[in-house]
């Protein structure tokens, strides 16, 4: 290497701090990763601010997206997706949460790997060719509405309730932050279905166009973080929806929410560790032309040794994402090791963020600066998605 490459190298750290790509993944997860950081670099950012300041994401941004083949990964080519598996979903959650929005992470990812994998796993062949087209090319978004105002990680707990009534079910009760919830447009709407089973049993899932008699938006939630995000309450009052809009085997809904919260999980380790790069990057930058004390902050023994750890941290989180996604790309189980993604990554991100804040100093508690809006937006990744506590719990299940 030329004196001359290696100055390029080392400006290119300057600007940008990744973490290397875990060995074996194939060239088309390589272009995926390129492609999806062009598009977050170049369509993402600059727009993001105005999209919290909104409290909405454009729909051109999904039918962009749309465009280039981002919204179909977890569904079959049968289907119009291209079925690339949970490995794609961990490189496609990093490069987003690279972004800095997490209310811009939050919603495509529950759009694709969150609500829609629904129609693709428990789906019939009918409502396939109804719905997936449009969500794949970003026409339509898509939520997920389990959570309600008394059951969050505690999804067995949930009182909805779905009544058969000739050719259509009527639906009563309500669900709390949904993401899409406002402008998304087909809901997969967890209900119980047979009010004498008790817990998990008895729960079917259903979908749900907006449009629907009966449905509405209660209210748009203000949030702390995830300001570009829309999150609702829902309301369903004597909501009626045809017997065929039932997903998957009646009864049997719990099952098909557990299924995908272990996709999501995964996700949650990709968001986590493409956040906590971008946190260190962010941080690297302004130590290393911040003065304080006769240099940078960057030459203080105290400021390197807090971001090595920060580091260390935030890669052996992403180390064990990466691991399990291969694992469960190669069909193994990895109910344990989800679980301890989520409870752990979580958990490292609120440490790194809160961390490079702190080395940011007052201009990190500052509104619109990336790493103020990174250490609200981190917060909710250790609730959402099954809580810290509840994951140690499903880790203390299987050892």
């Amino acid at each position: 290497m030329t004196m001359a490459q290696a100055n390029l190298r080392s400006a290119d750290f300057d600007r940008h701090f990744r973490f290397s790509d875990p060995v074996g993944l194939s060239p088309e997860l390589l272009m995926l990763r390129d492609q999806v950081r062009r598009f977050v670099e170049t369509e993402v950012v600059p727009h993001g601010e105005a999209w919290e300041a909104a409290g909405k994401i454009p729909r051109e941004v999904f039918l962009r997206m749309g465009e280039l083949g981002f919204l179909g990964m977890r569904h079959a080519e049968a289907d119009g997706g291209t079925a690339m598996g949970p490995l794609a979903s961990v490189v496609f959650a990093e490069e987003l949460g690279r972004s800095s929005f997490g209310g811009f992470t939050s919603s495509v990812l529950v759009h694709t790997d969150m609500s829609s994998p629904h129609i693709s796993i428990s789906g019939d062949a009918a409502q396939k060719a109804r719905y997936l087209p449009d969500i794949i090319a970003g026409r339509r978004i898509c939520a997920v509405a389990v959570t309600e105002p008394w059951a969050g990680s505690d999804v067995a707990g949930l009182r909805t309730t779905a009544r058969r009534d000739g050719d259509h079910w009527i639906i009563n009760g309500a669900k709390m932050f949904i993401t899409n919830g406002v402008y998304g447009d087909i809901f997969i709407v967890a209900a119980r279905t047979d009010p004498s089973s008790k817990g998990s049993r008895g729960i079917s899932l259903f979908i749900v166009e907006k449009d629907t008699p009966g449905f509405s938006v209660a209210r748009k939630l203000d949030k702390h973080g995830w300001l570009c995000s829309d999150t609702a309450e829902l309301a369903f009052e004597d909501m009626r929806v045809p017997a065929e809009n039932l997903l998957g085997q009646e009864n049997r809904g719990f099952y098909a929410i557990m299924n995908t919260f272990q996709n999501e999980r995964l996700c949650i380790g990709g968001i986590c560790a493409g956040e906590s790069a971008k946190a260190i990057e962010l941080t690297l930058d302004y130590v290393r032309t911040r003065t304080a004390f006769g240099g940078t902050l960057w030459n203080l023994q105290a400021t390197r040794q807090t971001l090595a750890q920060l580091v260390a941290k935030a890669g052996a989180a992403r180390a064990l994402t990466y691991q399990t996604a291969a694992q469960e790309q190669a069909g193994l189980d990895t109910s344990r090791e989800v679980s301890m993604i989520k409870a752990l990554a979580p958990e490292v991100l609120h440490e790194v963020v809160h961390g490079c804040l702190q080395l940011h100093g007052g201009t990190g508690y500052m509104r619109g600066t990336p790493i103020e809006r990174m250490a609200r937006d981190a917060r909710i990744l250790m609730i959402g998605g099954g809580a810290t506590e509840v994951m140690h719990e499903e880790i203390a299940k299987r050892i």
